[in-house]
């Protein structure tokens, strides 16, 4: 072999272990920095269990950690059965999902993704100009969700847990024969308590009131001595931020906690019942109890993950994506660290709530991504040990089909739905409330 032949084998073999010498610097062994294909299909891929295919899953894993907060330690001991909430909706059978709407929590964004958003056989028919949608089961003419844009304010204005569990029933009965009995999925959204403090204020002061709220508990109203009216006149417009917090019968005081709590364990509205903190005690405690058991909550902070959390609760997709908004009202409002304290005494069952509502809903959150990888990771252990019997049984490889899903995510041409023929919205829909 000449010295021409030897230098041609000798290039390659360098240029190689110039490469790998050059690739222990970059990416030593245990790094995480070095990313590859193969490793990025793991992201987006959603529940094996579930009927839909990876491709569905338009968010990845960067978009759903973003807002994670720093972990810390956890106050509340929360078993498994807290954090599994998958539940087998049946859209077609007796099911219904119940969306309590408290005020100022987003309920209206997410009212609108429960009509308009899911990826359904037989989509909810919103016409333009109606403020209602006719959300029917497939093949059926019967309403599979009961909420403000579908059934309307059929329990009242923003009824709460108290009257939902009472009403909604009734009111289901009486608009379709049923023979079954149904299985009612209780869900709702809450907000960071200052902050849906502040947007009711400013919402209150625009001129919205909710005066038309029938507030049933024990098969009555409350009466005006019971409940006192914090304002003359036909509403509360121009009202100050501390005219606001001065009224000790407004109801935005601790609203999260007295609508999911059930009002009927501390006499209602009778605040003569028992001593104040006893009182505080029983409500805090039965909104905690109740919004653990429901079958699905959001929190407004978190919309990438309430969106995930709820489709893997139901095995429900939603069309396009949540968008996370905090350049609102509330924020914009320039609050001294007096009055701030302020609100968060005035709120002080609320907070409570949120603190255990943000860590249960975070953890329900770790809990399925967790799981879901430990799925993914076994499926593809399988595949591997299925392609190592084939080679070794010398049989040939079944061609690659890329899982397409019945259930895509994007509209058309991958866009985003426009929203544009959506009615516009007050919070008084007096002609709509329904005395049951």
């Amino acid at each position: 072999m000449d010295d021409r032949s030897s230098k041609l084998i000798l290039v390659p073999i360098l240029a190689v272990l110039f490469v790998m010498i050059g690739y222990q610097y970059i990416c030593p062994a245990g790094s995480n920095s070095c990313h590859f294909k193969t490793e990025e299909k793991l992201r987006g891929v959603s529940l094996l269990s579930s009927p839909y295919q990876d491709t569905d899953d338009f968010y990845r894993d960067q978009d759903l950690e973003d807002d994670s907060p720093p972990k810390l330690p956890s106050k509340f001991n929360f078993t498994e059965r807290d954090l599994d909430r998958h539940v087998e909706f049946n859209i077609k059978g007796d099911d219904v999902i119940v969306f309590l709407h408290i005020q100022k929590t987003g309920g209206t964004t997410f009212g609108r993704h429960l009509v308009r958003n899911i990826r359904l056989e037989q989509p909810c028919d919103c016409k333009p100009g109606q403020k209602k949608c006719t959300c029917h089961r497939p093949g059926k003419e019967e309403s599979w969700l009961f909420s403000r844009f579908s059934t309307g304010w059929s329990c009242g204005l923003h009824a709460d847990w108290t009257e939902l569990t009472n009403c909604v029933p009734v009111i289901m009965d009486k608009k379709e024969a049923q023979r079954n009995k149904r299985n009612f999925y209780y869900i709702t959204m809450l907000r960071d308590p200052v902050s849906r403090y502040l947007s009711e204020w400013k919402h209150v002061q625009r001129g919205a009131t909710w005066k038309t709220a029938l507030h049933m508990c024990d098969g009555r109203s409350p009466t005006q001595d019971e409940l006192p009216n914090c304002y003359s006149g036909d509403d509360w417009s121009g009202v100050t931020l501390t005219e606001f917090m001065n009224c000790p019968s407004n109801l935005a005081n601790n609203r999260q906690v007295r609508m999911l709590a059930d009002l009927n364990l501390v006499g209602c509205y009778n605040l003569s019942s028992m001593n104040e903190s006893q009182r505080n005690h029983i409500l805090l405690s039965s909104a905690m109890s109740n919004l653990k058991n429901m079958a699905f909550y959001g929190l407004t902070e978190f919309q990438r993950k309430t969106q995930y959390l709820f489709e893997r609760t139901f095995s429900l997709r939603f069309i396009s994506a949540f968008t996370q908004i905090n350049s609102t009202r509330a924020a914009n409002v320039d609050l001294s660290e007096l009055v701030r304290r302020r609100i968060e005494e005035l709120n002080f069952l609320d907070m409570q709530l949120y603190e255990y509502a943000k860590e249960l809903f975070l953890q329900r959150f770790q809990f399925t991504r967790q799981r879901e990888h430990q799925e993914v990771r076994l499926k593809r252990r399988e595949e591997r040990r299925w392609l190592r019997e084939q080679r070794e049984q010398g049989r040939p490889w079944p061609p690659k089909h890329r899982g397409t899903g019945s259930t895509g995510i994007r509209g058309e041409g991958g866009l985003e739905k426009d929203n544009s023929d959506l009615p516009t919205t007050t919070e008084d829909y007096t002609s709509q409330v329904a005395r049951w």
